[in-house]
């Protein structure tokens, strides 16, 4: 019996080192996936392909989770994946994010500008806030027919910079100085976004309309996370195709939610959806979805 002890711990030890691996492991070939996946797109498409998808991820200490969003490693890093990206090769960029900072979201809009290259930005699901600023700088942006852009009003602090211009109008006498600087930044916030808006815009549409376009998105016109969906992007004037390549919801479902909550929507995937059939035994016709005005 005792001759056999080192036997079962070592087998014990080798469970523990495939326990403590198999994440990493798992992870690895998420990434060589993805990598596989990524230049099937770019030799399909003759182009380079940049994601800037974001996910609620959880945190390892505690499980609680955490949303992700466009900050300056993100805008560092595309930088970078666009400096190195030859002047005419086109950029097709993958955007799946709620926004983030201002700062970052401009430099990378900014850059894309500045490709001589085409830029096609595909939205599979939603580019809000910071993310719909990229997306403008696009020269077509294509999206899922359910697919959502989102108003680019710059945010003071947890509140809309056009929500504080209009408290300050209102009379009252009890209103302290950090309100009204808080007004001042807002109003500075307001005027620098429309600048570049309408800098991104430049070239593509008249001037007169790019403004109007500029002064729509960031005047407050609809609360923060108002769903601009495809029909109402066109006729803002915004390149919008829709439509994405089947390959891009593939390269999508490689960047699954954490696993560490059971799942809230679930289904059983089929290749195509059943159709009931009609009351004289034919097929139903699809029906058109139709978004209320």
């Amino acid at each position: 019996m005792g001759a056999s002890a080192p036997y079962w711990q070592s087998l014990l030890w080798i469970f523990f080192f495939i326990l403590l691996a198999m994440p990493f492991l798992q992870q690895r070939a998420l990434m060589s996936a993805r990598a596989r996946l990524m230049r099937a797109i770019e030799r399909r498409r003759g182009s380079r392909v940049i994601t800037l998808i974001h996910r609620q991820e959880a945190a390892s200490f505690l499980g609680f989770s955490i949303t992700r969003y466009i900050d300056i490693e993100d805008s560092e890093l595309v930088l970078q994946a666009i400096r190195t990206t030859p002047a005419q090769v086109p950029i097709d960029m993958i955007l799946h994010t709620p926004g983030g900072l201002v700062l970052a979201a401009e430099q990378i809009a900014c850059a894309l500008k500045g490709h001589e290259g085409k830029v096609t930005v595909f939205v599979p699901h939603y580019a809000m806030s910071g993310g719909t600023l990229i997306a403008l700088a696009a020269d077509e942006i294509i999206m899922d027919s359910h697919a959502a852009l989102g108003p680019v009003d710059p945010q003071v602090g947890q509140y809309p910079a056009i929500s504080i211009l209009a408290a300050l109008e209102v009379a009252n006498p009890n209103r302290n100085d950090e309100t009204l600087v808080l007004g001042d930044i807002s109003r500075k916030a307001i005027m620098q976004v429309r600048s570049t808006i309408q800098s991104l815009l430049a070239g593509r549409m008249p001037d007169e309309k790019a403004k109007q376009l500029a002064v729509t998105l960031s005047s407050g016109r609809w609360t923060h996370d108002y769903p601009i969906m495809p029909d109402e992007a066109k006729g803002l004037g915004l390149p919008v195709t829709v439509g994405l390549p089947e390959i891009i919801y593939d390269l999508m479902s490689l960047y699954p939610q954490s696993t560490h909550r059971r799942p809230s929507v679930e289904f059983v995937p089929v290749e195509r959806p059943p159709q009931a059939p009609s009351p004289r035994g034919g097929r139903r016709p699809a029906r058109r979805a139709s978004r209320p005005q």
